[in-house]
């Protein structure tokens, strides 16, 4: 086996991250929500641990679909204002007063306590070889999750088989957004 092919990068690539604060499992891909294009245990992990009132309000007001409304509504609000407007300004959730909180950047000062430990909590996570389409099994090598949302993704080739030029024309030609 030779160690100049894609897979061998996917590996370095998600063994470094993991050693610096990422999270990552090898089979992780399966739990991604296709329609959604969401990481829901993360989503769910992350507004449960920074915002638990609103959390078991939404439980407490939705029952068992608690978690369905959570994905569409963010699904919804993605597709409408985009991803950084909703992780800058969070999401607004009938039946709360104040908006879902979607990320926590890094406060500008140590001093408040609770700013730090939402911050912390942030939950960063790199998958590979995510089947993103409803229609085909086509993959994504890599891709980048903040709180159980996509932040970006990769197409990886290796020097020795593949260009640069390469990853392009698959991202232009063979990825339907």
């Amino acid at each position: 086996m030779t160690l100049h092919t894609e897979i061998n990068l996917e590996n370095e690539i998600c063994d470094h991250l993991a050693a610096h604060g990422w999270l990552y499992e090898k089979d992780a891909a399966s739990v991604y929500d296709r329609p959604a294009a969401l990481f829901p245990p993360d989503l769910f992990d992350w507004i449960s641990a920074t915002q638990p009132e609103a959390w078991e309000s939404i439980n407490k007001s939705q029952g068992s679909e608690a978690k369905a409304h959570i994905l569409a509504r963010v699904r919804k609000q993605l597709d409408e204002r985009g991803t950084l407007e909703v992780l800058r300004h969070g999401v607004d959730f009938l039946g709360l007063r104040q908006k879902l909180v979607m990320a926590q950047f890094k406060p500008a000062h140590a001093f408040n306590e609770d700013l730090q430990a939402r911050y912390a909590a942030n939950r960063l996570r790199v998958v590979r070889q995510v089947h993103y389409s409803q229609y085909n099994e086509q993959s994504i090598d890599l891709v980048l999750f903040l709180n159980g949302i996509p932040v970006a993704t990769a197409e990886l080739k290796s020097d020795f088989t593949q260009s640069v030029a390469d990853a392009v024309d698959q991202y232009r030609y063979d990825r339907y957004p």
